[in-house]
C-alpha cells in the first residue's frame, strides 16, 4: 500500500489549504481513512477520519474549520482546511485505517 501527499505549504493566518493524499495498492473504498497531524515536540495526533461509507468524524480543534472528503473513482482522500491558526502547523499524515499504512507526511505551516 503506497500513500502519497500532497498539498501542503506556508500560508497566513486565516487561509486554506487543501490537503490530498493518493492510495494505491489496496482497495481503497473498503477501508476508512485518516488524517494525523504532528507539530514539533508533541505526540501524532488524529485530526479527522473518514469511513468507507463518507462519514467523517474530527477532533474538536478543527471541527467546523477543516473537511475531510473522499473520492473513490480517484483512490483519494482530502482534507480541506479553512481559517488556518498557527497551532494547526504541523507535519500531516495521510493512514489507512486499523492498519500501519502512513504517507510520508506533508508540512503545512500557518504563520501569525
Amino acid at each position: 500500500v503506497l500513500l502519497v501527499e500532497s498539498g501542503g505549504g506556508l500560508v497566513q493566518a486565516g487561509g486554506s489549504l487543501r490537503l490530498s493524499c493518493a492510495a494505491s495498492g489496496s482497495i481503497f473504498s473498503a477501508n476508512a481513512m485518516g488524517w494525523y497531524r504532528q507539530a514539533p515536540g508533541k505526540q501524532r495526533e488524529l485530526v479527522a477520519s473518514i469511513s468507507s461509507g463518507g462519514d467523517p468524524l474530527y477532533t474538536d480543534s478543527v471541527k467546523g474549520r477543516f473537511t475531510i472528503s473522499r473520492d473513490n473513482t480517484k483512490n483519494t482522500v482530502y482534507l480541506q482546511m479553512n481559517s488556518l491558526k498557527p497551532e494547526d502547523t504541523a507535519v500531516y499524515y495521510c493512514k489507512q485505517e486499523y492498519s500501519n499504512y502512513w504517507g510520508q507526511g506533508t508540512q503545512v505551516t500557518v504563520s501569525s
